[in-house]
């Protein structure tokens, strides 16, 4: 994969396609060699890169097919999610970078539409692809156009109210739309609920598989009139025999399957049929998360997105201390154990929270509602209202999704539900779509919530405590992706007193207000400042809101300068919670903030990241010191 000076080389018939024409062009023949090609790709290149790996090996052979009968840019591919989107940038003239993805200045680990005119639509987030692609559809028809317009998404994404709310309107908006169902039982964990076990029901039937057969003989003879019709007939009765109300048919949708995701030949004549039928269609297919690489096969979860590993086994690098979701899947289970009135609740995300470790050891106190942030949060409120002490669990960046439930259901009731963002702040190469950078201020602004984040594990603890004992409302905490910087857990965890920060040095010049793990940051400033022989006071606030005003005010007061810093966008942020507070009580000092800027972050590793931004010690030494000129 890479010659022996370090240079990224492609194999044979990979390094020939430069775009989706020379797909086309290919010979048949080829085709399979050129998905071997992929897949060996894939798998050496993001060995070095990380990346979603398990995803892209299972829609190796779909979006070969995809490339071979449609005319991108032109006809349009929506990937729900996208992060299955690698072999698409491979396919569409970037093959020779797909060893950058996810690194600075590299490719994007999702699509991007400012990447590529092949990439339509860019998404991280669940749920949007068909929604996006019937209002392209709907936009196509009134300009009179004549494209495809094909929405590939995930059966985790069938759980998605989005995806729902859309097969509602697909049949009364267009006649001309296809949906690929890629079904291989897995979002990021195994998939849950009542969709699920309807999709994998249709996969096991003894008598569905042969109506699988009856359709790859049906897409294989297609050819004539009689044909078609006798085998529809077939098919579709067949089917009702199991199934006399499908789910996909009572929206409106002609459906087709299951058939194998991985029979390229049957792919490719089925997506030739079906971009001929003037009915919106879906195409059920059956891949395998992380085909063609045994790791992956064995362990989905864990290759659906990781970092650097060893092509031999998959191993990854273990790190020196804990990570904050081990540390919060722990030490929930072990209050739990003390607690039965504690219950935790995610979003499809147990692997990645680490509720986990309470789903194996007490599995009737741990919820996992899928691909439905909305619901998880309603559902909180319903355990919430009933005495119980519900966490729940779900990244920063997709407890966006469930933000009206925040506002109407959590907060506006005062339900004591304890919202823990995991990922709150960069979360490096995975980009834009997943940054937890925006938190504090879709919370600042809601009443009743008590917003907090540790400076260290240890605190980190504490909190969690603090939030399990706390039954007066709404709590919520955000803590980094990774670990922290090794202050181990005292043995017995401390409750801390709501609104109250930390002096950890008093001094008299500069005020430095460190938010959350940018205190080793602080540090490395308080550090270089006292070496210019300036005083100053570190101050930890814990608590967002509400804040320590008596403390923050005190030490303004007694200060030339003072500065903010956090892992949050500067607008609206915690710097600016501290901005409004002092021109409330009318204290002058100037307050120089250090957080990240109004735009959508790239992609890259952290520390780049921090230093293009100016998220530095040495900027808050530059910021500080201009008032001492």
């Amino acid at each position: 994969m890479t010659t022996k000076s370090g240079s990224f080389e492609l194999p044979e018939l990979l390094s020939q396609i430069n775009g989706p024409d020379d797909v086309k062009t290919l010979p048949a023949d080829k085709l399979d060699d050129l998905c071997e090609e992929i897949r060996h790709t894939l798998i050496h290149s993001l060995s070095k890169t990380g990346g979603h790996l398990g995803p892209n090996l299972g829609v190796v052979e779909l979006t070969t097919a995809l490339h071979r009968v449609f005319d991108s840019p032109t006809d349009k591919f929506l990937l729900d999610v996208s992060h299955q989107g690698y072999v698409h940038k491979m396919l569409t003239g970037r093959a020779d970078r797909i060893n950058t993805i996810r690194t600075p200045d590299g490719l994007n680990g999702f699509l991007l539409r400012t990447e590529s005119e092949h990439d339509c639509y860019g998404a991280g987030h669940a749920g949007t692809a068909l929604s996006a692609a019937l209002g392209m559809a709907s936009a196509r028809d009134l300009k009179g156009d004549n494209n495809h317009v094909v929405a590939v998404a995930g059966d985790a994404a069938f759980t998605c109210g989005p995806t729902l709310e859309a097969l509602n309107n697909i049949a009364e908006t267009t006649k001309k739309f296809i949906v690929v169902l890629n079904d291989n039982e897995w979002s990021i964990d195994r998939n849950v609920g009542a969709i699920a076990k309807y999709f994998n029901a249709l996969q096991t039937h003894s008598t569905f598989s042969s109506v699988r057969h009856k359709a790859a003989e049906f897409v294989e003879k297609i050819g004539g009139k009689g044909v078609r019709k006798i085998a529809h007939k077939i098919e579709r009765n067949a089917k009702n025999l199991i199934l006399p109300n499908v789910l996909f048919e009572k929206f409106g949708l002609r459906y087709y399957g299951p058939i194998d995701g991985h029979d390229l030949p049957l792919l490719i004549r089925t997506f030739e049929y079906l971009k001929e039928q003037d009915e919106p269609v879906i195409l059920h297919i059956i891949t395998e998360k992380g085909r063609g690489y045994k790791p992956a096969l064995e362990n989905p979860g864990k290759f659906h997105g990781l970092g650097t590993y060893k092509i031999e086994d998959g191993s990854t690098a273990a790190t020196d201390n804990p990570t904050y979701s081990e540390l919060f899947g722990r030490a929930i289970t072990d209050f739990a154990k003390k607690d039965e009135k504690i219950t935790a609740i995610t979003a499809a995300m147990p692997g990645g929270t680490k509720l986990e470790i309470l789903k194996k050891e007490i599995p009737e106190r741990y919820f996992d509602v899928g691909i439905a942030e909305e619901h998880a949060a309603l559902f909180a409120c319903g355990h919430a209202t009933q005495g119980l002490r519900p966490f729940l669990a779900i990244y920063s960046t997709f407890m966006q999704r469930a933000i009206d439930m925040i506002m109407h259901d959590i907060a506006l009731q005062n339900l004591p539900v304890r919202m823990c963002m995991d990922r709150g702040g960069l979360s490096g190469d995975d980009g834009p779509t997943h940054h937890g950078l925006f938190d504090i201020a879709y919370l600042r602004g809601v009443p009743n919530i008590t917003h907090m984040q540790p400076k260290d594990e240890d605190e980190f603890i504490d909190m969690l405590w603090t939030m399990a004992n706390h039954d007066d409302g709404p709590t919520a905490i955000r803590y980094p992706r990774g670990a922290g910087i090794g202050a181990k857990p005292k043995e017995k965890p401390a409750l801390l007193e709501i609104g109250k920060g930390e002096v950890l040095q008093d001094g008299t010049d500069i005020a430095i207000i460190s938010l959350g793990h940018m205190y080793e940051i602080a540090i490395e400033a308080k550090d270089k400042l006292e070496a210019l022989g300036h005083s100053v006071a570190l101050i930890n606030p814990r608590f967002i809101k509400p804040l320590d005003a008596k403390l923050i005010i005190e030490y303004a007061q007694k200060c030339n300068v003072v500065i903010t810093m956090e892992d949050h966008v500067l607008n609206n942020g915690f710097g600016s919670s501290v901005i409004e507070l002092l021109n409330e009580e009318k204290v002058n000092t100037p307050v120089e903030r250090i957080g990240w800027p109004d735009e959508f972050v790239d992609h890259g590793k952290v520390e780049q990241l921090r230093e293009q931004h100016g998220l530095t010690s040495d900027n808050a030494v530059s910021l500080a010191t201009t008032y001492f000129q």
